[in-house]
């Protein structure tokens, strides 16, 4: 078998924990140099295969490689930029073949959520079509945990960690102050349609009256009364009431964010401001001081409280991805496949890609309580060993020591370019 050379790409919004998988991309195809040649990464994800903007991994030493285990954020870039079909775009299909042709490529590694399975699906089906087959195998990467087919999805437990400790300590903050100042508290976290991060702001309420008292979930319709109610209720009752609010609760015609609102080049709204909007909901209707914050990027990028079991899956899975490719294998993602609760067990699996392109995972109802403001002692079992463990960083002058990457370019084969 002539040796071919593999591509890797990070999609879509970044994470805590997926420069883990890219570690676990590139060490595990240094150990297979008998059949994997060169690795590079494209710059700014598929945007770099288009444009012929790749990045010579072999240039970083292992130490470097290692260190992408504890840095936040994409090493090599990412985007948003989705491939449309074959129909109707077959112009980038072609231009992604002459630049796989010219280089070598593969293998096709891609990082990312349900768009990036969906892209990693067409290239591998595509190519054969083409007359240039692409290994194309998914690596899952979401925060918002809504990819199916697997237990979890890496870069949740990270974040899940992070809203689940924030809460917490804002909890403590303000029941501190609840009785001459603030009463209600708002943390707005991402999540699109499906309430996972919010989830899991509630394990950090083990004992009655603990923060948080209320979680917002896209799943749940918002019903204002009903909400206006549950605050009142928790002021009166504990002095102070803090709040979980997934970005995607819609809550209601006097306090949308409106018509009009941007799309990204996935096609998904531009979403956030929720926070202020309940908060001025709170105020106008029960008179309450308030304070809001919105993690939104903080959130993701936050490396210095990662889940130690979300980095340990994170890199394993990049190394499978390599594993499977080596192994002929083609059209999967690297799956998470639970084996226990207590203790928490997981192994490899995998899922064809088109079962997984184009399709979320919600939150199950039997997750949430039944009066949808918190969630249930099933959820607890799910999300608890997904936050388990620390894994910091080290640390050079009380700050983060992150690895710095050389990213350097790989000599270009092609006249021509491309216009993204």
């Amino acid at each position: 078998m002539t040796k071919k050379n593999a591509f890797y790409a990070q999609s879509g919004g970044v994470t805590a924990v997926i420069n883990a998988s890219a570690a676990g991309v590139i060490e595990a195809a240094r150990e297979n140099s008998d059949t994997i040649g060169a690795l590079y990464a494209g710059r700014d994800g598929i945007v770099g295969a288009l444009t012929e903007d790749l990045i010579d991994t072999s240039a970083e030493d292992a130490a470097t490689v290692a260190a992408l285990r504890h840095t936040p954020a994409g090493a090599f870039g990412s985007a948003r930029y989705k491939l449309k079909g074959l129909d109707e775009n077959r112009v980038e299909y072609e231009r992604l073949i002459e630049v796989f042709k010219a280089h070598n490529i593969g293998y096709f590694f891609y990082n990312g959520g349900g768009d990036s399975a969906d892209t990693c699906e067409k290239i591998s089906h595509l190519s054969d079509e083409m007359g240039y087959p692409i290994q194309a195998i998914h690596i899952p990467k979401t925060m918002d945990n809504d990819l199916p087919h697997t237990d979890c999805s890496p870069g949740f437990g990270s974040v899940a960690k992070y809203t689940a400790v924030s809460i917490r300590e804002a909890g403590y903050d303000l029941h501190s102050m609840c009785k001459t100042s603030t009463k209600v508290f708002i943390l707005e976290v991402m999540g699109r349609h499906a309430g996972w991060t919010a989830a899991a702001g509630g394990l950090a309420a083990e004992f009655e009256g603990d923060a948080p008292h209320i979680l917002l979930f896209p799943e749940i319709e918002f019903d204002r009364a009903k909400f206006l109610a549950k605050v009142d209720a928790t002021v009166k009752q504990y002095g102070f009431c803090t709040i979980v609010a997934s970005e995607g609760v819609e809550i209601g015609t006097d306090f949308t964010r409106g018509d009009g609102r941007e799309a990204d080049a996935f096609g998904h709204v531009q979403l956030g401001g929720v926070a202020p909007k309940i908060a001025e909901l709170i105020k106008s209707y029960l008179g309450y001081k308030y304070h809001y914050a919105i993690a939104d990027y903080l959130m993701r990028a936050a490396r210095h409280i990662a889940s130690a079991t979300d980095v340990e899956q994170a890199y394993a899975v990049g190394r499978a991805a390599v594993e499977y490719a080596v192994a002929g294998k083609s059209g999967v993602m690297v799956t998470i496949e639970r084996e226990s609760d207590e203790p928490y067990r997981w192994s490899i699996g995998e899922a064809s890609l088109q079962e997984v392109a184009n399709v979320e995972k919600f939150m199950p109802r039997d997750f949430i309580s039944e009066d949808g403001f918190h969630i249930t002692d099933t959820a607890r079992r799910y999300l608890k060993p997904l936050i388990a463990g620390e894994s910091y960083p080290p640390y050079v002058d009380g700050l983060p020591d992150y690895a710095r990457l050389k990213n350097q370019a790989v000599p270009k084969k092609l006249e021509t370019g491309f216009e993204i």
